[in-house]
């Protein structure tokens, strides 16, 4: 629903590059830019840790355990990035008070050609049945070592089934 309701609101703009973070309130697995990538029939490029763009195309260089892949996709297309593509640039006082007399456009659901049902809680893919507090963790097992350290250990990781 709410890649549904972006990419409606992406569309109305028609940008060239739509700029993601990898991180959010997706439980960090970035299903919202594939899915607005999806939806807008866009080409989506992932993990970002530098991005070039050039004429009609956008290189990014992803992050991976095993160092970097480059990756290439022509314009329009969707990125998301990791947290460390840049060092966060604040604002100075007059930059904050000019952010201040800029207009906010604010879109409904109909400015979107969306209908309630196709959003929200009632086009949820998913249900929270309930929420509970991890139960408190058990004290640990002190060993203390007189000389048969070594063994107590292995005793406890035999009787835990690790060996």
């Amino acid at each position: 629903a709410t890649s549904k309701a972006l990419a409606k609101a992406i569309d109305k703009e028609q940008p060239d590059l739509v700029i993601f973070g990898s991180e959010s309130t997706d439980a960090r697995m970035s299903v919202v830019p594939a899915m607005v990538a999806e939806i807008l029939g866009y080409p989506q490029l992932t993990f970002a840790n530098d991005v070039a763009v050039a004429g009609g195309s956008v290189k990014i260089q992803r992050l991976t355990e095993a160092g970097y892949d480059e990756v290439e996709a022509s314009t329009p297309a969707v990125i998301s990035v990791v947290e460390k593509i840049n060092e966060p640039r604040y604002p100075n006082f007059k930059g904050i008070m000019a952010a201040k007399k800029k207009p906010v456009d604010t879109l409904t659901l109909a400015d979107l050609g969306l209908s309630a049902d196709e959003v929200g809680t009632a086009a949820a893919s998913s249900v929270v049945v309930e929420f509970a507090d991890a139960p408190p963790r058990a004290a640990g097992q002190v060993v203390t070592d007189a000389g048969d350290g070594g063994v107590k250990i292995a005793d406890y990781l035999s009787t835990q089934k690790f060996i």
